[in-house]
């Protein structure tokens, strides 16, 4: 008889692609993944890791057997998801990860509402990015994801996934409040062709969004700055180091000789929740989606 966790730790180095990346992705130390698959080898009588330079690589037996681990991981998911629906009960954990305004403007309201209306469902959170936080669901590390995309440049959702819409959030240009637009009501995209811009980073899903909306209306963007986080970005806004997009979901507090103007070119996020198909019964990820989508109507602009 094959070992269930054995076969989950199995199926995360294949997921995480090295023994401490399934550690970390386990929340175990890389001792046990290793003693594990050795269990694992001695039950089924063959070799499942090869070294391949300072790291690991499957066998082709090992290989095989992730394949079926990752088959029979995945009907567990949905036999355990058909109990919690037949028992009609939100109890058990529900792992959200959600991207940092989010995290700081949606996530805490929905725990509340969680915590009140289901006391003996667990939550736990992680702030990523939400191409990560797709991966961590892909994965099976994480149950919720929230992520966006722009009412002009849709993301797509993997196969293997199902996504509910949560709230439309707008988003202003931020500009120093010395600025010659500072004082209008509205502002078009156009009208900071020669301006420097703060960006998200590189290869992030904004950051892309910026570049396309940008160079739709005509502009080379000239990115001066590039800065993850958006208080970072009006900071460099407030000194006078360009202007930025800036979403009004989490905001907060604004720094001193920041302006914010709408523009006339209406600039959302679409923001979603989404989880795996197979966990699609759970009780505990229907209360959690209803949680956030309540959450987001007030906010929702």
């Amino acid at each position: 008889m094959l070992n269930l966790e054995r076969l989950r730790t199995l199926d995360a180095v294949a997921r995480h692609g090295s023994v401490s990346g399934a550690a970390d992705g386990l929340h175990v130390t890389t001792s046990a993944v290793s003693q594990q698959l050795s269990k694992l080898e001695r039950e089924i009588g063959q070799q499942l890791l090869a070294k391949n330079g300072r790291g690991v690589r499957l066998t082709d037996a090992g290989l095989l057997l992730a394949e079926h681990a990752a088959r029979i991981l995945s009907q567990v998911e949905i036999a355990q998801a058909d109990i919690e629906a037949q028992r009609g009960q939100v109890v058990g954990e529900v792992r959200i990860a959600a991207f940092p305004t989010v995290a700081r403007g949606l996530l805490p309201g929905a725990l509340v509402a969680l915590r009140t209306a289901h006391p003996e469902l667990r939550v736990r959170t992680a702030e990523l990015e939400p191409e990560q936080s797709i991966r961590e669901v892909l994965r099976g590390d994480a149950d919720l994801a929230i992520v966006l995309d722009w009412s002009n440049k849709r993301a797509p959702v993997p196969g293997g996934l199902e996504r509910a819409h949560l709230l439309d959030d707008a988003a202003d240009v931020a500009m120093p409040a010395h600025h010659p637009l500072a004082a209008r009501d509205e502002v078009d995209l156009v009208d900071f062709g020669d301006e420097e811009w703060v960006s998200w980073p590189e290869g992030e899903f904004c950051h892309d969004w910026l570049m396309f909306t940008l160079r739709s209306q005509g502009m080379e963007p000239r990115i001066a700055h590039f800065a993850a986080e958006h208080h970072t970005q009006l900071a460099l806004v407030a000194a006078g180091f360009g202007v930025c997009v800036t979403p009004r979901l989490g905001r907060g507090p604004t720094p001193e000789g920041v302006a914010f103007v709408p523009v006339r070119q209406k600039m959302r996020r679409h923001i979603y929740a989404t989880w795996r198909t197979d966990a699609d019964r759970r009780p505990s990820i229907r209360a959690a989606v209803e949680a956030l989508r309540s959450a987001g109507e007030p906010l929702s602009s």
